[in-house]
């Protein structure tokens, strides 16, 4: 595949998201102390305006109704390239009010799109697995591909359906990654999966999570190695499942990490999903199968999550027992451990103090 220079400056919207963060945090590293033009820095970001965890001289506040102001910095800034990661995956939320939903998921979405083809940039949108709805009744016999129907279930999933025919249409050379669980953290403390499940533990509440509602989460990291690699080679347009190659259950991923945490075991409970009631609906299976991505990939660059097989559980009560024998809470019970092992796929040794073994 041919390699080509990253069109700088490059526009990151949603900082407040954890797929958003996580890439401003990837390519502010990269690019945020390169100067493009007088007064244009390399890489800027939006975040809304009263979400006030991401600041600096290249982070603007700009809400998704503000159309008028987004394409006010596209003149000002002239982006060669735009990462489009706004949306609110609040499901609830999305739920109680439609119109919010349709405007942060869909409209802010088609907005950039449509300045992106403006002014010629780059265009690089994450979508969502919940584009499908995980339905035993209707779901193939197998992990979802790019190419089946379309069966969203809530609000969330509806718009973010729409907006990637909506932004196909507006930019047909877009490369459009539907990304399920990422994990990483994002800068208010409590919206990823990680964050929500640690911010329920660490005062000592109860998570309940679903045993039947499965995703393949991939780490945040992966996912801004692997934006960058698209955006350094003349990559296919289109569609593309973006998932770690194993599938968890939510409640695995609860167990996970109240083992590695070493938070008390008793707070985690695991449910079916009918037992969350109606509101908001919840999706079931929905595994997907990320090959057409891999192919165009180097091989391995997205790893399944989490990356140690140790860390898979094999039973309901695996959390009970994994890493219980460890006092030490600069072992375990820290973020670092959550950090090392659950985002950045790193072992400091973590690994064999969980599992009990010398080295």
């Amino acid at each position: 595949m041919e390699i080509i220079a990253i069109r700088l400056p490059i526009l990151i919207l949603g900082l407040n998201g954890v797929p958003g963060f996580a890439l401003f945090r990837h390519f502010n590293k990269l690019y945020g102390s390169a100067t493009v033009r007088e007064n244009v820095p390399g890489i800027i970001g939006i975040r809304p305006i009263k979400h006030p965890c991401v600041f600096g001289e290249n982070v603007f506040g700009v809400d998704a109704e503000e159309t008028e102001r987004l394409g006010e910095l596209f003149e000002k800034f002239r982006f060669g390239t735009v990462i489009d990661a706004s949306g609110n995956c609040a499901l609830k939320a999305c739920e109680c009010d439609p119109a919010r939903s349709r405007l942060l998921n869909y409209s802010q979405g088609v907005d950039a799109a449509t300045f992106a083809a403006r002014y010629n940039a780059t265009l690089i949108r994450i979508s969502a697995d919940m584009v499908f709805s995980g339905d035993e009744k209707t779901k193939p016999n197998r992990p979802y591909v790019e190419t089946d129907p379309k069966d969203p279930i809530h609000n969330y999933g509806k718009h973010q359906a729409e907006a990637e025919d909506a932004i196909t249409a507006i930019k047909p050379d877009v490369v459009i990654l539907r990304v399920p669980l990422p994990m990483d953290y994002a800068p208010g403390g409590c919206a990823g999966a990680i964050d929500w499940i640690t911010y329920r533990f660490r005062p000592g509440r109860p998570a309940t999570l679903f045993t039947d509602e499965f995703r393949n989460p991939l780490s945040g990291p992966d996912l801004c190695r692997t934006v960058q690699y698209i955006l350094e080679h003349k990559f296919p347009a289109g569609i593309y499942n973006c998932g770690g190659p194993r599938s968890v259950s939510l409640y695995n991923v609860g167990q996970i990490v109240n083992a590695v945490g070493g938070y008390p075991a008793e707070l985690l409970h695991g449910v079916p999903r009918i037992e969350g009631g109606p509101m908001p609906p919840r999706v079931g299976d929905l595994s997907i199968n990320s090959e057409k991505l891999y192919k165009l990939l180097p091989p391995g660059f997205i790893k399944p999550w989490p990356v140690f097989d140790e860390l898979v559980p094999d039973s309901f009560d695996w959390h009970k027992t994994f890493g219980r024998h460890i006092k030490e809470k600069s072992k375990m019970g820290s973020d670092e451990a959550i950090t090392n092992l659950l985002v950045n796929g790193i072992d400091t040794g973590f690994i064999r103090e969980l599992c009990g073994t010398k080295a």
